[in-house]
């Protein structure tokens, strides 16, 4: 019996295009005798949903739609589609009023329903906001297979890999119980650096320890903030991949149930060689760019080229996402801007072959001191000073985005973000910040990376001193400590929630963790209004962290 692993790419609430897009890949899984077409979780309505999920409209086009596909689709196929549907008990049982489900497609209609028993609420999810918990093992029969249908989460209890239990359900151990002869698993998982690595070893531990084989599906693509790298794979109950996806694109590929060996096999030889960390996040962030400008209706950037690493990494990306004839840099000298930052700058362009404009901003300046002197008069030249540039930068560019069509790309990285080493309405100013979970240290490692094979990210850039350059001779280091410093406590006490003891205790100077994390508290009101950022982290400023603006807590 062969099975199709569908990885796709749905965007959230085109469900009719991203029934389209199922339809079309149950075709040519058809046409590869496939009997079982699997697809990610909530394909039919792309993950995650939110409060579109609150829409009885959205949530009746789907189920209409689905009803519809099943008429249309051979009656012989069968096919497993993540929806999200009504609990019509949710009242008397004082329940939430949906489930997250999975339909099973065959014999022309939508057969039954399998629902997700896991509700992960940590991190970007808010599932027990929208859904019931499902309450049954769910399995089905396919040419007398037995097999066990999970969603996502479901997998991700199994206590003595772990070495706890989140939940007091075990969905996999139910269906063991139950005697399936393998299991599959609908997933939307984002991505976080080398999670991948932990999936796998997850499922490993997992086929060994029951002795069965499993199927994970998972949704590829950038849905705002978040980005879905796929990878999906399979294991056979030894233990062993024996077949995997591409990651951070669509994919289809097979495997075999065979029922003299009770196990899946596979004809593809695959290489699971590991790409390099940095390799993955350039990946990562490619694809976020690319869908986050796609799914907006948006085909061009813009981006303020200061000549610093920053805006040299993020128009990289841009280029590798929408290509150099689709990115504009803007560079926008003030009397403050040295000549090698222009010149780094030029080189840049010249390197990656991409559109400028030079829109040099001391007039604009002199105007608003001009405008400001009255209020401003017999005060010292001060932030205030400082920050009208990048905010008189941040409109222009907004100014050419409007005009133009082009999505604004933001370049703070994730150690600025944390303790507000960045302008409100300045140079935080975008449609998508691309490296805001990207710590400065991890720009250096990433642009290194890309120099490898020759010189994409100019050598000056790579080598000089960061600076804001919004007074003269200004650095970074003047106001913070070094970023080697900066960034190991920002880990620890964002990444990690040790307290001030326990970094001290790692070697830091306690006066400095004190400085840093008064940044990182106080700078949180910028942060709520700040674009949204791609996450690469497992503790990223956007969706998954919540924290108040105003407060005393250090």
């Amino acid at each position: 019996m062969k099975i199709a692993i569908a990885q796709l790419n749905p965007t959230i609430g085109d469900i009719k295009n991203n029934l389209k897009q199922i339809k079309e890949t149950v075709n040519i899984a058809e046409k590869k005798g496939a009997k079982l077409i699997l697809t990610p979780e909530l394909s039919l309505c792309g993950y995650p949903p939110k409060d579109l999920l609150l829409n009885k409209n959205f949530l009746g086009q789907m189920k209409k739609e689905l009803e519809q596909f099943a008429q249309e689709i051979n009656p012989q196929i069968s096919v497993l589609i993540g929806i999200a549907v009504i609990n019509d008990n949710a009242e008397k049982e004082g329940k939430k009023t949906l489930y997250n489900s999975s339909a099973l497609i065959r014999n022309g209609k939508i057969e039954t329903f399998f629902h997700k028993r896991l509700l992960p609420t940590y991190d970007v999810f808010e599932e027990d906001r929208y859904f019931s918990a499902g309450n049954e093992a769910n399995y089905f029969y396919l040419d007398d297979v037995k097999i066990g249908v999970t969603i996502c989460e479901d997998l991700w209890n199994q206590e003595d890999f772990w070495g706890k239990k989140n939940y007091t359900t075990n969905p996999v151990k139910d269906l063991v119980n139950l005697d399936v002869d393998l299991i599959v698993n609908l997933s939307a998982s984002p991505y976080v650096v080398q999670k991948q690595q932990v999936r796998e070893k997850m499922l490993i531990y997992l086929s060994k320890q029951y002795k069965k084989s499993l199927i994970y599906v998972n949704q590829v693509g950038g849905n705002d903030d978040l980005i879905f790298d796929g990878n999906s794979f399979v294991v056979d109950k030894k233990g062993n991949i024996i077949n995997k996806a591409k990651n951070f694109q669509q994919d289809l590929i097979y495997v075999d149930y065979c029922k003299k060996n009770q196990d899946l096999i596979s004809e593809n030889k695959i290489n699971l060689v590991n790409i390099t960390k940095e390799e993955e996040i350039y990946q990562a962030l490619v694809l976020g760019v690319k869908d986050y400008a796609k799914k907006c209706g948006f085909k061009q950037a813009i981006i303020g080229l200061s000549g610093g690493i920053d805006s040299a990494l993020v128009a990289t990306i841009a280029v590798s996402a929408l290509g150099k004839d689709n990115v504009l840099g803007v560079l926008m000298p003030s009397p403050y801007s040295s000549a090698h930052s222009i010149t780094d700058a030029e080189q840049l362009v010249n390197n990656l072959s991409i559109k400028s404009e030079k829109l040099p901003i001391q007039e604009v300046m002199k105007s608003y001191d001009s405008t400001l002197h009255p209020l401003f008069k017999n005060t010292e030249f001060g932030i205030a000073e400082e920050n009208l540039q990048s905010r008189i930068r941040g409109t222009l560019l907004m100014a050419i985005a409007n005009k133009f069509g082009y999505l604004l790309l933001s370049t703070g990285n994730k150690s600025e973000m944390a303790v507000g080493y960045c302008t409100l309405y300045g140079d935080m100013n975008g449609g998508l910040a691309v490296i805001a979970d990207l710590p400065k240290t991890q720009v250096f490692s990433l642009c290194h990376w890309l120099n490898q094979e020759k010189e994409i990210i100019p050598h000056n850039i790579l080598t000089k001193p960061p600076s804001a350059e919004l007074k003269p001779d200004q650095k970074d280091q003047d106001s913070l400590p070094p970023y080697e410093i900066l960034d190991d406590i920002l880990e620890r006490y964002i990444n990690h929630h040790q307290s001030v003891t326990e970094i001290e205790n790692s070697g830091h100077d306690l006066d400095t963790i004190n400085k840093v994390i008064k940044l990182v508290v106080r700078a949180e009101f910028k942060r709520k209004q700040a674009p949204p950022g791609l996450k690469i982290t497992d503790r990223a400023f956007g969706t998954g962290w919540k924290m108040p603006i105003a407060s005393r807590w250090i």
